[in-house]
């Protein structure tokens, strides 16, 4: 008891560090899948506040200026030159040729119009009401490598985080393999072993951090199984012993009764007559539970064994009659079919029941046949005190004994042998309670 106790400690302790640990790994995955959306929701948010503002004020100021000076001067486009406007710029005529480049402009990938539409150069055509002049191309140098450094810059953080979620998911999943699932089939182990099922093995993988705990569970399995092993070797020699004991017991107890039975046909004083009467009832009683000890003991070996015939239903008579030693018995007419049974377990259950009535009871006992269905009802009534209707169920249970029992010599095993026999013989046997006393009704089986 004491070592099951420390079984199921030890299954409740690994399952509650086991479930820690599952809630610990959930909340980790949670923590790292938030962090990843804020993470990235944050970077978003920075990209578009540093956006680059093209439309500025100052912008507009000064490319109005430039296509005021090619208005003034459409057909001289040198005289840009003479002004300093402080951004580099272009200009196209008509056709998106380019015409004019201030020094400071880059003119490789500005060659046409398209390119410096292309290129996201903010352009405006120089136009009056009656003549178009051509476009104005304003570059932006500094807004250009800003904007090149800030693409830059994004994807670099926006790796660095990928990477770490990658590291943070890594981590967790080897957590997962060389943590917490060892915990859980050390969890199973455990249950396996409370269970009783010492012949499976706990398997022990390559660089397991458990490996030693693993190796010490494993032995521990393979001692409790060596000690499962010699505690069943020692129940099983205990019941044999038993056994035999209970065998060898029959053989001086059947010959101090045949003695009482001689004594008692020599002897002619009444004081001897009564005391050898007082010990054939006890020899009787002692014969009564060394058969029933013998019988459970058989029973636990699995060596209880009946052997089932067709027999008349008149033997019922008879082996009533062989078990009824003080004549209590009022017998109703037995229904004329044929019983499979073996006569010889079924005068055992007999006895069994006429011993419980004799000494709890000890009133007339009433038995009634009638077919019902597949079987031969035979019911024993008798007219004690009987037994509380919540006890009843409990009657052919072993060694139990009724409240009402207590002051009475027994072993509780009569019923529950009966019981036993009557299952094995593809019978049964119900105890049930009335007005008055108790009724126990055997079913024998009319077709095996």
């Amino acid at each position: 008891m004491r070592r099951r106790s420390s079984e199921r400690s030890g299954v409740s302790v690994i399952s509650w560090k086991t479930v820690r640990i599952d809630t610990a790994m959930k909340q980790y995955a949670i923590l790292l899948t938030v962090f990843t959306l804020v993470t990235a929701l944050g970077l978003c948010i920075c990209y578009l506040l540093t956006g680059n503002d093209r439309d500025s004020r100052a912008q507009v100021i000064i490319i109005n200026d430039i296509v005021e000076t090619v208005k003034e001067n459409p057909d001289h486009p040198e005289k840009l030159r003479e002004t300093q406007f402080g951004e580099p710029f272009l200009f196209y005529d008509a056709d998106g040729s380019l015409l004019y480049a201030s020094p400071d402009a880059e003119t490789e990938d500005y060659l046409h119009l398209r390119d410096a539409v292309r290129n996201g150069a903010l352009c405006i055509p120089a136009a009056d009401r009656t003549r178009f002049f051509g476009t104005v191309a304003l570059q932006n140098t500094v807004n250009e490598i800003y904007q090149k450094k800030r693409n830059r810059l994004f994807l670099i953080y926006s790796f660095s985080i990928l990477f770490f979620v990658l590291i943070a998911a890594c981590f967790g999943i080897y957590v997962q393999r060389k943590i917490i699932l060892p915990f859980r089939r050390m969890k199973a182990f455990a249950g396996s072993i409370a269970g009783g099922r010492f012949d499976e093995p706990l398997l022990r993988e390559k660089d397991n951090m458990f490996g030693i705990f693993t190796e010490s569970f494993d032995i521990m399995r393979e001692e409790l199984n060596a000690s499962h092993q010699r505690e069943r070797a020692l129940k099983q020699r205990e019941k044999e012993l038993v056994a035999s004991l209970s065998h060898d017991l029959k053989t001086p107890l059947t010959g101090i009764k045949l003695l009482c039975e001689l004594l008692s046909v020599k002897s002619k004083d009444a004081y001897m007559l009564g005391k050898i009467a007082e010990i054939g009832q006890k020899a009787e009683q002692m014969h009564v539970l060394v058969n029933d000890l013998l019988t459970t003991t058989l029973d636990d070996l699995g060596e209880m064994h009946v052997h089932c015939r067709y027999e008349s239903s008149a033997i019922l008579h008879a082996l009533i009659a062989e078990q009824d030693v003080r004549s209590l018995t009022r017998e109703t007419p037995i229904p004329e079919c044929l019983i499979y049974t073996d006569p010889q377990r079924l005068g055992q259950v007999i006895g069994n029941i006429l011993s419980n009535s004799y000494k709890y009871a000890g009133t007339e006992i009433d038995v009634r046949f009638r077919i019902a269905g597949d079987y031969l009802e035979a019911s024993f009534s008798d007219y004690g005190t009987g037994v509380p209707d919540d006890e009843l169920c409990l009657l052919t249970q072993k060694f139990y004994r009724g409240s009402q029992a207590a002051e009475k010599e027994g072993s509780g095993l009569g019923l529950y042998i009966a019981d036993q026999l009557m299952e094995q013989m593809n019978g049964g046997l119900i105890c049930s309670g009335g007005a008055h006393g108790l009724t126990v009704t055997l079913r024998i089986s009319l077709n095996g």
